[in-house]
C-alpha cells in the first residue's frame, strides 16, 4: 500500500490515489509552512496535487523510498522526490504513517521537509 502510495504521487495520478484512500479519511499533514486536514479523498487531493506538488513541479524521480517496521498497527514510508520548477532543481522528503482498513488507507499523517534547493 505504501510504495502505490508513493508511486501515485510521484506519477501524479489522482485516480489511483484517490483509489488508495477510504470515502472516511482522517488525514492530517505538516509541511514547513502549514498543518493540514482533511476527512475525504478531495481534501487529500486538494492538499498533495493543489498545494504540494503543482502542475508547474515536475517530479523527476523517487530518490529514495523506505517502508520502515509497523508502529503497532500504523505503518511508515519514506520518500524522497528530485523535483524541477521554474525555481530550479529541488529535493523534497516525506514521512507518511499510515492504517489501512478494506485495502483502503484509513489514517494518514504526513510530515514534509519542504523543497530543498540542489543546485
Amino acid at each position: 500500500m505504501g510504495s502505490r502510495f508513493v508511486t501515485a504521487i510521484a506519477e501524479k495520478d489522482t485516480q489511483a490515489l484517490r483509489d488508495l484512500l477510504a470515502h472516511n479519511i482522517d488525514f492530517k499533514a505538516l509541511t514547513p509552512k502549514r498543518f493540514w486536514e482533511g476527512a475525504n479523498p478531495d481534501d487529500v487531493l486538494d492538499a498533495v496535487f493543489g498545494h504540494w506538488f503543482e502542475e508547474s513541479d515536475h517530479i523527476e524521480e523517487v530518490v529514495h523510498s523506505d517502508q520502515g517496521e509497523d508502529v503497532g498497527d500504523i505503518k511508515r514510508i519514506g520518500y524522497r522526490f528530485r523535483i524541477t520548477n521554474e525555481d530550479g532543481p529541488h529535493l523534497v522528503e516525506q514521512q507518511a504513517y499510515y492504517a489501512e482498513y478494506d485495502d483502503k488507507i484509513l489514517y494518514l499523517r504526513v510530515v514534509c521537509s519542504g523543497y530543498r534547493r540542489t543546485d
